[in-house]
């Protein structure tokens, strides 16, 4: 095989894979995103990843963790395509079972899902279909020339294709964000409605988180690729288990219990010591309490595994819905309803209790069970099973290993130690005296505190460490943990060049 022959072979086997990923995207738009060829084995990437791999990616990566996996499969994928181009200028039988068999794999992918449907295999059949016929349009027959002529066709024939493909792929992303718009909801006033949140000290300290964080800015870490397409108007939530009267509730019969607002501070368990996973905002909602009582719950159960519309589960424990606390089903968030990312319609909100165990977005079922019969997605991977938040507390402000100037800097941040409340932070200059930091407005114990300390700086290099205290006097823990399994530990240090 010459290198006109090869290059050939590796276009027709790229422009294959790209015409039928764009037109299998397409598809999966038009019935479940998350069936999309490479969505789909992104999904069973991350389900058989170990979990020390997925915390190293998402502490490296960030939020980018998702599109660098996507970014991935995409390259192997179309690596395997060339490939298979290649073959295809021997013998098209062996070019196209490389096709197959990539297509095999997404649609494996597409139906080992836990909320997977038969026809959710479709994307992956037309991705097969379109990539076959393309990759026979393109591989020329044995002995056919590809210079000259042979050459011009071939290259005419990719681009039509590539640039059909660019707009059939355009199109099915359009439609797949579009969807995420939520159709504007009017909910009904909360039972007893709080007072507006007092105003927070980011309109007198620059650069410290505001008190209530917008809903476009709270942090989302979750295993979704695409977010869960879900219509209100037919979705339904299931409460059963261990009840004496099961039942199931529409959007609107849940809207019609008594709803109460929340002010709570949720904390992903991934997050580092200083790290951004942690975000605070008003909830309205039904208290998970009501439910539970309506059903009847029996005796001997110790858990509520809640389920996602798209098979995704979560276990809490039955306590956290029976002590008091404001579990909720929520449903609005900062006064409008849930974003498709957070949620919508309906998902868990736990105060005290880390995510992974109590915070289920695109909530559908909530099952009452014990540990011993059931079990999470997450505690199946090790974590910890209660997964209660740590006190913990951040400094935003100066930023670290920023030139500042000397004279008098406002050294701010948060503090959250939910379901006990910030009694105090502490904020110690070098090898020096904790000195009390002063409090901005107070929402409760379940939200976060924004502090600040007036620090008079010196030239020089110094180190900032901060620490909180609960109400009670619980001292945040110095001992350094990562944060599997049960959540990060440690005090937040920064260094900072006073010039």
């Amino acid at each position: 095989m010459n290198r006109h022959e090869a290059v050939s072979g590796v276009t027709a086997g790229l422009t294959a894979a790209l015409a039928g990923l764009a037109t299998g995207h397409l598809a999966a738009a038009l019935i479940a995103p998350a069936s999309s060829p490479v969505l789909s084995v992104g999904s069973a990437v991350i389900d058989r990843t170990p979990t020390a791999l997925k915390q190293f990616a998402i502490e490296r990566f960030g939020t980018a963790d998702k599109p660098i996996l996507l970014g991935t499969v995409l390259v192997v994928t179309l690596l395997l395509a060339a490939i298979g181009g290649l073959l295809a200028r021997r013998s098209f039988l062996a070019g196209a079972a490389v096709v197959l068999g990539l297509v095999a794999a997404a649609g494996w992918a597409a139906l080992a899902r836990p909320a997977a449907r038969p026809v959710d295999v479709l994307p992956a059949a037309v991705t097969a279909i379109v990539a076959l016929v393309v990759l026979r349009w393109l591989t020329p027959e044995p002995g056919e020339p590809v210079d000259g002529p042979g050459r011009r066709r071939l290259l005419a024939r990719t681009g039509v294709i590539v640039g059909a493909a660019v707009v059939v792929g355009s199109v099915g992303q359009w439609l797949t964000v579009r969807a995420r718009d939520v159709t504007n909801i009017v909910f009904p006033r909360a039972r007893k409605p709080l007072p507006p949140l007092p105003r927070g000290l980011e309109a007198q300290y620059r650069g410290v988180s505001p008190f209530r964080t917008d809903r476009d800015d709270f942090y989302r870490v979750d295993i979704n690729l695409t977010v869960p397409v879900v219509d209100h108007e037919t979705w339904t939530l299931r409460i059963d288990g261990m009840v004496d009267r099961p039942f199931e509730l529409t959007f609107d019969e849940l809207l019609e219990l008594p709803l109460v607002e929340c002010d709570i501070t949720l904390t992903c368990v991934s997050n580092e010591v200083g790290g951004p996973y942690v975000g605070a905002a008003r909830w309205l909602g039904v208290r998970v309490s009501d439910l539970l009582e309506r059903a009847g719950v029996r005796d001997g159960a110790d858990q509520i595994l809640s389920t996602a519309v798209d098979g995704f589960t979560i276990s809490t424990p039955l306590t956290a819905a029976q002590d008091g606390r404001d579990m909720i089903v929520a449903v609005a968030m900062n006064g409008e309803a849930l974003p498709r990312d957070h949620g919508f319609p309906a998902r868990l909100v736990t105060p005290g209790l880390y995510g992974y165990v109590g915070a289920t977005k695109w909530l559908t079922r909530l099952t009452v069970t014990t540990y011993e019969k059931k079990t999470a997605y997450w505690t199946d991977r090790d974590w910890a099973i209660d997964g209660p938040i740590k006190i913990s507390s951040r400094i935003d402000t100066p930023a670290a290993l920023k030139p500042v100037e000397a004279g008098r800097i406002v050294v701010a941040g948060v503090a959250w130690a939910q379901g006990r409340g910030v009694g105090a932070v502490e904020v110690k200059v070098d090898d020096g005296d904790w000195k009390p930091a002063e409090f901005g407005p107070d929402a409760g114990v379940d939200y976060w505190r924004q502090w600040y300390l007036l620090w008079d700086a010196e030239p020089g290099r110094h180190t900032l460490t901060v620490r909180a205290k609960s109400l009670e006097g619980e001292v945040q823990t110095e001992k350094r943990a990562a944060p599997f399994p049960d959540g990060s530990s440690g005090y937040q240090q920064i260094v900072v060049q006073v010039t």
